[in-house]
């Protein structure tokens, strides 16, 4: 995630504070993540929604929704779904899935709703691009103010700890013809992913950064935010989360 923009180049002027909503917008974003998992997903899927235990029909948002993958298949599952994303791309691509029971927008997560939700997940470590630290806090305290009274939100997050003992310095993956080089390493407090490829005789460049936040870290937001944590896992079995071990950091709160 980044400091730089889609474009041939690296450009001296691009803002730090856009740099997912460019690569995300990217079409090499979704070529690079297109062997992700989705029968882990929807696994997932099945048993957040049954553990939650959500009323039939019940009101859903997906916070940045990408190209809506979660958000079709809760629908599937009989919700009525709100994809929600700061990628105008994503969103014009998820919009073909739409019916009266599923819509997307374009939306910045910081940004509260004026419709309550019954659930709000935000999922595959969507949190934390932001680089005024600041904008974290801001975020939680919109997906609380975004809730019905009786309603839960979730994060699914990485677990930092586990991410950072077995991070892959470099590697090359192989998709659709392209080479992605990558390299992964961790500064101030952020993890960061440089990405570097040729496509078309044109050269790329892109930085994915994130927030290396704990669960300390969240504990501490929420509090300020005024937010109970429910519970906590740490995959997408709803395994009990260990600090060192788990491959995901998933809260459940309200």
């Amino acid at each position: 995630m980044s400091d730089s923009v889609y474009n041939k180049t690296k450009p001296k002027n691009s803002s730090p504070e856009n740099w997912f909503a460019s690569w995300f917008d990217s079409p090499y974003y979704h070529i690079l993540y297109k062997e992700r998992n989705y029968r882990e997903a929807q696994l997932f899927m099945d048993n957040l929604t049954h553990y939650l235990n959500l009323p039939e029909k019940a009101k859903v948002l997906d916070l940045a929704c990408g190209k809506g993958r979660h958000a079709i298949y809760l629908n599937q599952l009989g919700f009525n779904v709100i994809g929600a994303d700061l990628s105008e791309n994503s969103i014009l691509e998820a919009q073909k899935n739409s019916n009266e029971n599923l819509h997307f927008q374009v939306h910045d997560m910081r940004e509260k709703f004026d419709d309550k939700f019954d659930a709000i997940f935000n999922l595959f470590t969507s949190f934390g691009y932001f680089e005024n630290d600041d904008d974290n806090l801001i975020t939680l305290k919109a997906i609380k103010e975004s809730l019905t009274e009786y309603g839960f939100a979730v994060i699914d997050f990485m677990n930092v700890t586990n991410v950072i003992n077995n991070l892959v310095p470099e590697d090359v993956k192989h998709v659709d013809g392209i080479d992605f080089h990558i390299k992964r390493y961790l500064k101030d407090g952020h993890i960061f992913k440089e990405i570097d490829f040729e496509d078309q005789g044109n050269a790329y460049h892109f930085t994915e950064k994130v927030k290396a936040l704990t669960l300390k870290d969240f504990e501490e937001m929420m509090e300020e935010a005024g937010i109970f944590l429910l519970d906590i896992f740490g995959d997408y079995k709803l395994k009990k989360f260990h600090k060192t071990e788990s491959e995901r950091l998933i809260m459940i709160f309200k």
